[in-house]
């Protein structure tokens, strides 16, 4: 089964006038892990997609996807896959690839249909592409790993770098996830936004009753979310994405845009923000 969501893109304007419930609406991607299911929020935010595929045991195929119109979903797109779950396979064309918790899966642009299977929980990104790289899967080992943060301001953590130009070419994905150390909860603070870049934040390995507060809005006129496991928060060029947990958890950042130059930041203050 595929569900598709369509979320349009936001004026800062215009968010820094909600109230919960429409930021959430807007912002936040909620139920995305289901079982026997595949469900996908298609976003006019550099038309990155972002979901999720449970086969739960089974199999589960990605092929067309009617709102991008084309004959398959990466016939102008290239996808980053992360196994969140226990393992499984990836399958497209006649390569098939086996994901443990944590690895990475990259396809390029002009793959056909994408076959999910095992017991995994994949979380998929997809943004256009104008040039085609190989397909290549990523387990942990190979990361770069950038450890940063201190225990004395509660955000000692280490971030792991998967489709990043230090391990790999893509067209404009890149992907990694940030692991928080016990004891720390702050997660990018100092904040900052990229105008030139939207990215995607998926909070994952948290208790069930635990929860992430994930500022985002305007430097000057912030808002949050209150973000549970397995829960993606949209973070347009204009928004600020810090967060801080009740306890130790992991995020999925996913960005695209004009460039893959992840140190492309433009820092903002805790003194600055309102």
């Amino acid at each position: 089964m595929l569900t598709v969501e369509t979320r349009h893109a936001v004026h800062p304007d215009h968010a820094g006038r909600m109230g919960s419930d429409e930021l959430r609406r807007h912002f936040l991607a909620e139920g995305l892990f289901a079982a026997g299911e595949i469900r996908l929020v298609y976003t006019h935010y550099d038309r990155m997609i972002v979901g999720a595929a449970v086969p739960a045991g089974g199999a589960l195929t990605l092929d067309k996807v009617e709102e991008t119109k084309t004959a398959t979903l990466l016939e102008r797109r290239e996808m980053g896959i992360v196994n969140i779950g226990g393992a499984g396979t990836v399958s497209t064309g006649d390569e098939r690839y086996s994901l443990e918790p944590g690895d990475v899966l990259y396809l390029g642009k002009g793959n056909g249909a994408v076959s999910f299977a095992g017991e995994g929980r994949f979380y998929i990104v997809s943004t256009p592409a104008h040039a085609r790289f190989p397909n290549r899967l990523i387990r942990i080992g190979e990361a770069a790993k950038v450890e940063l943060g201190a225990a004395a301001t509660s955000n000692e953590r280490v971030i792991n770098q998967f489709i990043h130009p230090t391990v790999m070419e893509s067209c404009q994905l890149v992907l990694g996830y940030t692991t928080l150390l016990e004891g720390s909860v702050w997660n990018t603070m100092p904040c900052h936004v990229h105008d030139r870049r939207m990215e995607a934040y998926l909070y994952w390995g948290m208790a069930p009753e635990a929860r992430v507060i994930h500022l985002m809005g305007e430097p000057r006129e912030t808002r949050h979310l209150i973000v549970a496991n397995e829960q993606a928060a949209i973070s347009p060029s204009w928004s600020i994405h810090s967060g801080a947990g009740t306890g130790s958890y992991s995020f999925i950042w996913a960005m695209a845009g004009d460039n893959v130059d992840f140190t492309d930041m433009d820092f903002i203050q805790p003194a600055e923000l309102r």
